[in-house]
């Protein structure tokens, strides 16, 4: 019983230390970051050194954020420390980005455990809490995060509106981060919802076909719905952090089209991780659930074993961060005719 009780302690310090060194690190990567802008404002006028308080702000409330998640087992150890990293850099990028963010990790928390015990009946695979991984974390934050980093070589730190005639290129960044978001928020909506609330069993959206809940590929019009609904929550966010944050919006591009973008992120980029998930990933029937990896007992529905599901995630996040601007680029200058 002594040597169990040492056990224990010994665990608890090696967590306790492993929580310090994290944290040292996090706050180590977070001055170079200040220390960086700073020098790069010295030689270059056009950058704005990173204020004191937003260096705070962005490692403060990642910090706080994770740690309650962490708690609430949201996220496990590992994805607490990779959900830190995304937060960090997106929220010292640009407040918008953060705000997107925010919504889409607070929403798809809320929903993961929503119905847990439903859920729980048909997914095979289901996680009390969500529990994400740093897997996880980074297929659905990687895409932001390396536009985020892209955004502040291109503008530095801070807020700027949505315009492509004035800020093409950034502009085009914030949309393919702002898409990507949506498009994981758009999907975990759907796959959150539609199995507990879709009166109608989903079918396969290659051929059409009825499936069982939780196939991958499976759509439902609760689930497009839902899809639709979660990525105008994200730009909805962005949007009402634009009008916070931004300075001069009057003599900008109007931003409400943000709204309608990141809807439109939501349901197209649903529709690709399920076409995606259908021809690229297994789906089999094993024990009355639906499975992710073939066994001998499992009957095949769709799919083949190429992908799972973080890749499916990653893959359509990346292709709608890619294909949805260039559509938005056309969008955006009709509203300036319509307006001007």
């Amino acid at each position: 019983m002594p040597q169990l009780e040492e056990e224990i302690l010994f665990k608890e310090y090696v967590k306790m230390m492993t929580d310090m060194i994290i944290l040292c690190i996090t706050l180590a990567i977070s001055l170079s970051f200040w220390i960086v802008s700073l020098t790069a404002s010295t030689y270059y006028g056009t950058l704005h050194p990173v204020s004191p308080w937003r260096w705070l702000f962005s490692i403060l409330v990642p910090l706080i954020l994770t740690s309650r998640s962490l708690r609430r087992k949201s996220l496990d150890r590992s994805g607490a420390l990779g959900a830190i990293v995304v937060g960090f850099i997106l929220t010292m990028a640009n407040m918008s980005f953060f705000a997107s963010l925010l919504a889409f990790f607070v929403t798809s928390s809320r929903l993961k455990k929503w119905k847990g015990e439903v859920k729980k009946r048909i997914d095979a695979d289901y996680k009390e809490g969500g529990q994400r991984n740093w897997v996880q974390v980074f297929c659905n934050g990687g895409v932001p995060t390396e536009l985020a980093l892209l955004y502040m070589i291109e503008t530095g730190p801070g807020e700027i509106p949505v315009d492509f005639g004035k800020q093409y290129s950034a502009t085009w960044m914030c949309l393919s981060l702002l898409g990507a978001l949506a498009c994981s928020a758009g999907d975990t909506w759907a796959s959150e919802i539609a199995p507990v609330l879709s009166p109608s069993p989903p079918r396969l959206i290659t051929t059409w076909r009825e499936v069982p809940v939780g196939t991958n590929g499976g759509v439902t019009p609760v689930g497009l719905l839902a899809s639709l609904l979660g990525g105008m929550v994200v730009g909805l966010a962005y949007f009402v952090s634009q009008l916070l944050f931004v300075k001069d919006l009057n003599l900008a591009a109007p931003q409400w089209p943000i709204v309608v973008y990141g809807a439109m992120a939501g349901l197209l980029g649903s529709l690709l991780d399920s076409y995606i998930g259908a021809t690229m990933q297994y789906s089999g029937y094993d024990k009355g659930k639906v499975v992710n990896h073939q066994t001998n007992s499992s009957l095949r529905i769709c799919g083949k074993p190429i992908l799972d599901n973080n890749a499916v995630n990653l893959f359509s996040s990346i292709l709608i961060a890619l294909i949805l601007p260039g559509m938005a680029w056309g969008f955006w200058p009709v509203q300036l005719i319509l307006l001007h």
